[in-house]
């Protein structure tokens, strides 16, 4: 999966899909759409993918989530901005995201068993912002998610001064809030994000 990633910065590939590709995720992206619109009354798809058509840019960024395991889908629309909100719906962390400490700064303090990336930098060469716990709540709230993994969420900038991060779970029916050290990583956690189009 990491191959798959474009770095940020470089400049000589476009973070554009072949049409082959749109084609199959927008059939993807459509039949999840339509299976859970519970995540979304009120929206219609065609406006979702009219916007996706006009921007590719964060298509790719959700072909990059779909490949890395998210199972992105709708979950709201900014009247506002007129955005439409993704965010990784997968029943757990996603799959290709897991074993990976917090922020590149972890990562670097890390003397022995480095993990091969971290979730700050993965998100980035995505092209998405990591879930708030506010955010991660929300989501909560359109099902059960992570029963048996956990997400890194983004960390206020007091704990992680401090060397802390924190991650959520669901058990017990209930959304649990806890702290690690940003550096610790665990084949069971991952990361979830979120793409406005």
């Amino acid at each position: 999966m990491k191959k798959q990633l474009i770095k940020r910065g470089t400049g000589s590939l476009e973070k554009k899909l072949p049409l082959e590709k749109r084609e199959e995720l927008f059939k993807a992206l459509k039949a999840r759409f339509e299976k859970n619109m519970n995540r979304h009354q009120d929206l219609e798809w065609a406006k979702v993918q009219e916007k996706l058509e006009a921007n590719t840019e964060k298509l790719w960024s959700l072909n990059e989530m779909e490949l890395t395991g998210g199972e992105p889908d709708v979950v709201g629309h900014d009247k506002e901005t007129d955005e439409y909100i993704f965010y990784d719906c997968s029943a757990e962390s996603p799959k290709g995201r897991r074993s990976v400490c917090y922020d590149r700064k972890a990562l670097e303090s890390r003397k022995k068993h480095k993990p091969e990336n971290n979730a700050i930098d993965m998100a980035a060469d995505i092209g998405i912002e990591i879930l708030t716990e506010e955010q991660y709540r929300k989501l909560q709230k359109l099902g059960n998610f992570d029963t048996k993994t956990s997400s890194w969420v983004r960390t206020p900038a007091n704990i992680r001064e401090l060397g802390g991060a924190i991650f959520c779970d669901r058990r017990y029916d209930t959304v649990f809030v806890y702290h690690n050290g940003a550096e610790s990583y665990y084949a069971a956690r991952g990361f979830r994000g979120e793409l406005r189009v």
